[in-house]
């Protein structure tokens, strides 16, 4: 029997084995580390790591717009270092995300209550550019593997401005917003998100930290990513494909 082997070339892998290969997705553990102190642990693909860290530290409250992010000298590869200080100092509990789910073992709900004010109104985008969004993801890693996530940030004409690719939907997403951030365009109303997956209530509440008014997803959302699009005035959009679009709130903003 022929011992498989496993090659990584960045953000996909070959995989050899007995009479076969295959390209995979790569998926390794990330450290997040703030003045020097480790934060939270997150699996992810490796590419944009910086932006991943700034990204998920934004989502959380923790900082308010973009600092130095980048790999320690004197740590191996994998870890992220982020300059401080931090708004608040974080809960006792300690993050540690799956690349499936970046909820999983925060606990009670209050722990990931949304400190985001009210979207503002605007901008209305035809229904038919939002069913076509997700056709205009680029995911080349997603082609050669068929294992990653995308999230998408358009104008509201549908021009993509940025696209990042991940095994978690979350990390895809707080790549976006960390280039957004250094980019100088967050709160980032009124563009739109688009992610490859379903939308559940994370995915809804850092958009709606990041001022997104409308976010669109090729599978269906939760009950609890519905409540909480509606309170804090989002438009949320699913089973986008084939050229329809299913509106679960604020449908005011729908052409």
């Amino acid at each position: 029997m022929t011992r498989t082997e496993v090659f990584v070339h960045g953000a996909h892998a070959t995989v050899r084995g007995d009479g076969f290969e295959d390209e995979v997705a790569v998926e390794e553990p990330l450290e997040v580390r703030v003045s020097g102190a480790a934060l939270a642990v997150t699996m992810r693909t490796p590419g944009h790591d910086e932006e991943l860290a700034l990204g998920f530290l934004y989502g959380e409250g923790l900082i308010a717009d973009a600092r130095a992010a980048g790999p320690p000298a004197d740590l191996a590869a994998n870890t992220v270092e982020v300059a401080g200080p931090l708004l608040r100092e974080p809960s006792a509990r300690s993050f540690f995300t799956s690349s499936s789910c970046g909820v999983c073992g925060k606990g009670a709900l209050e722990e990931v209550a949304v400190h985001a004010d009210p979207l503002p109104h605007g901008p209305v985008v035809e229904r038919a550019l939002l069913a076509a969004l997700p056709d205009r993801l680029r995911q080349p890693t997603f082609a050669r593997t068929g294992g990653l996530h995308a999230t998408g940030l358009f104008s509201p004409e549908g021009e993509l401005l940025c696209v990042r690719e991940d095994v978690g939907r979350h990390n895809a997403m707080d790549k976006v917003v960390g280039w957004a951030l250094r980019e100088g365009i967050v709160p980032l109303h009124p563009r739109v998100l688009c992610v490859s997956g379903r939308l559940s209530f994370e995915l809804v509440q850092k958009a709606a930290v990041a001022g997104v008014p409308v976010l669109v997803g090729v599978g269906a959302p939760t009950s609890l990513a519905v409540r909480l699009a509606e309170d804090r005035g989002l438009t949320l959009c699913g089973f986008a494909r084939g050229g329809r679009v299913n509106v679960y709130t604020y449908s005011v903003r729908v052409g």
